[in-house]
């Protein structure tokens, strides 16, 4: 049953009120016929860029479109994930007066959008085998609650969550869940994104900077109803992906095998980078993982960090996180990096 959710008891009042820029290629598109764009005021001489990219990346969202089973009005692309993010701030939280939900350990961004943004951020801790604390959540609700945001695969844990603790969330929770997918190639448990018509207050963020190796380019991925999508494209930039990024992401998303293959790949340096950890001494616990990055408690952090970065080794000291006390968090390398690694880790321990 779909449940009974009205976007429009979320949306600021500014933002629904407000009308959109409409740019030169809003208010024409091309059919592929010969024109003289003489509309933008563009600099005609041809270059590869002179001309404005299209605002809604409709090549782009064609082709996401039909791999990952979604139309093509549920998708907002941004300037990488954190833009996204952004714009959900900014349509759905009146500053100094709503509040968000996030759940630490997780990526340190959402606490940063949220004091940008002037949206208090209330911490529900996981619990102690880092799972969301669905009671706690639910009880730290108010009537000015407006995003709940859950990272799962989450950072810098590296576990995907419980289904069925997130779907009692997306049942209960009066605001939007925004699931960070960041990591989701990597994971054994499925995409939220087949749920998006049973729940209408479901927004999942992904990204074309982890798997598909494009990190550089800032591309991130908002799917969500259409009705939280017309939201959003009216207060993006209107040019907010440029020319490039479209291209070379066109290109990559179009090489899905060669993606797939790199995975795999991942995957199974990852399974070879824990087992060869479980003989090193002075780790002391290697945590579950459906990423392409392993978290590990060891003896002392900040000494361990310190001996690989003399090593010219360069991982994450996570010890300030909640609940990450002396751990150090690993993202998985080429065959040749891992064997580096694991040489190094070895002769210190």
């Amino acid at each position: 049953m779909t449940k009974i959710f009205n976007i429009n008891t979320i949306v600021r009042e500014s933002v629904s009120k407000l009308k959109p820029y409409s740019s030169a290629r809003d208010e024409y598109v091309s059919d592929g016929s010969e024109m003289l764009f003489l509309d933008a005021n563009e600099n005609p001489f041809e270059n590869g860029v002179n001309r404005y990219p299209d605002p809604y990346q409709r090549s782009l969202k064609s082709l996401l479109a039909e791999q990952k089973g979604v139309s093509e009005a549920n998708m907002l692309l941004g300037n990488g994930s954190d833009e996204v993010l952004d714009l959900i701030f900014r349509a759905f939280c009146e500053p100094n007066q709503d509040n968000i939900i996030t759940l630490p350990p997780t990526y340190g961004m959402y606490k940063v959008l949220s004091g940008i943004n002037a949206v208090e951020n209330r911490e529900v801790l996981l619990t102690s085998d880092f799972e969301p604390n669905v009671l706690e959540i639910l009880r730290t609700v108010d009537e000015n609650t407006k995003l709940l945001l859950i990272c799962s695969p989450n950072n810098p844990t590296g576990n995907a969550f419980s289904r069925e603790k997130v779907e009692e969330l997306l049942e209960h929770f009066n605001g939007l869940v925004v699931i960070d997918e960041a990591y989701i190639d990597f994971s054994e448990q499925e995409s939220w994104l087949s749920e998006l018509k049973k729940y209408p207050n479901l927004i999942v963020t992904q990204t074309l900077s982890k798997a598909y190796g494009m990190a550089g380019i800032r591309l991130g991925i908002c799917y969500a109803s259409e009705e939280i999508i017309t939201i959003l494209n009216k207060i993006k930039p209107p040019y907010n992906v440029n020319q490039l990024t479209q291209q070379q992401a066109l290109k990559r998303v179009m090489n899905q095998d060669v993606v797939e293959k790199e995975v795999v790949q991942i995957l199974k340096e990852r399974d070879e980078l824990i087992e060869a950890m479980k003989q090193v001494e002075f780790v002391q616990e290697i945590y579950p993982t459906d990423a392409n990055f392993v978290l590990a408690k060891v003896d002392d952090a900040d000494k361990r960090y310190q001996e690989l970065l003399e090593q010219h080794v360069v991982v994450r000291n996570r010890s300030t996180q909640p609940l990450c006390e002396n751990t150090l968090r690993f993202t998985v390398g080429t065959p040749t990096e891992n064997k580096k690694l694991i040489a190094i880790l070895k002769q210190l321990g």
